[in-house]
């Protein structure tokens, strides 16, 4: 066993038109949401459809048809192994997502930004079973003592392992929806990929939960977008990472909340200078693709619940000890 006692395994798969979701595995994203019934395929390829044609908007310089460049994704799901080797445990622990960008008048394939979307057993246990008993319990205490700190620092071991850095040259950028309990109001500045930038008075709960990931924070609005995205980075997002790989992250994350929060990111008005998203505003367009968000949460729950029987319980004193240490 490694000094840490914990290992991590990654399996990669093709999100494309022809992406199935294992049946025998659990499903941890949005994605496999979108790849059953019977408008899965139509489902896929009108999501790919819209994240090339994103991408190709923002990426306009030498590109006349609008049409020089297609986005390829991978799922990339993280597997933790636990024990000696022939009495070692795996379990699922995060799925993240990895894009690169073919150009198609010079046939080169550039690398992307991995990250992106972000999914977490651990976080559904945090947020779906021990928040809410908390909470029940506590209703005025806010977050228990401690919260989140076992998943961040999991996640930090994950970014220094060989893993990770023998797969990945740069580190993740998790591109999500802002707080729909939180205002922003914008700087005054503005990015020429990013967009302009937003801050807000408060940090979310999903903010300081990936604080104690090790990741910062910056808001912003891309050019024809309806409202800004939050990026959750490490280094410094706007010199790090190229403006094709910045370009792959908006294209790909901004179709997804299309599809997944319309309410804000199909809004048929444009985030003011201060503002409020919620998911209860009715001027909005729908997407051809057909999205079960009431899914998603109940899975949430499903996974959250399946993470302490499968992970939390019978590893408590295990995951406690090592999670103390590490932080030392």
């Amino acid at each position: 066993m490694t000094d840490s006692g914990f290992t991590f395994t990654l399996k990669s798969i093709a999100f494309d038109e022809d992406y199935r979701p294992a049946d025998n595995t659990r499903i941890t994203t949005n994605f496999a949401n979108l790849a059953r019934g019977s408008s899965r395929r139509e489902n896929l390829r009108n999501t790919l459809r819209m994240i090339d044609n994103r991408f190709n908007a923002l990426a306009h310089w030498d590109n006349p048809k609008g049409d020089r460049y297609s986005v390829e994704l991978n799922i990339i799901s993280v597997e933790l192994n636990i024990g000696e080797e022939g009495k070692i445990d795996a379990f699922p622990l995060i799925e993240i997502l990895q894009t690169s960008v073919v150009d198609n008048k010079t046939n080169e394939r550039i690398d992307g930004i991995v990250g992106n979307n972000f999914s977490s057993y651990v976080r559904d246990y945090d947020f779906s079973v021990l928040l809410l008993e908390h909470l029940k319990n506590h209703p005025d205490s806010g977050v228990p003592d401690g919260f989140g700190d076992l998943h961040g620092n999991l996640f930090k071991h994950f970014l220094n392992s060989s893993a990770y850095k023998d797969n990945f040259k740069k580190p993740p950028v998790i591109c999500l929806s802002v707080s729909s309990n939180k205002t922003y109001h914008r700087t005054g500045k503005e990015h020429p990929i990013l967009g302009l930038e937003y801050q807000n008075d408060e940090f979310s709960p999903t903010d300081e939960y990936f604080a104690k990931m090790g990741m910062k924070v910056r808001y912003f609005m891309p050019r024809d977008s309806a409202a800004p995205l939050a990026f959750y980075h490490i280094g410094d997002l706007l010199s790090d990472y190229t403006d094709i790989e910045l370009i792959s992250t908006i294209s790909t994350m901004e179709t997804f909340q299309k599809i997944y929060r319309p309410e804000i990111y199909n809004a048929n008005s444009v985030a003011t200078e201060q503002y409020k998203p919620s998911l209860k505003h009715q001027d909005y367009s729908l997407t051809r693709i057909v999205y079960d968000r009431e899914e998603r949460s109940r899975l949430a729950v499903e996974q959250g619940k399946f993470a302490e029987e499968r992970f939390i319980k019978p590893y408590r004193a295990i995951l406690e000890q090592w999670s103390v240490s590490f932080a030392a």
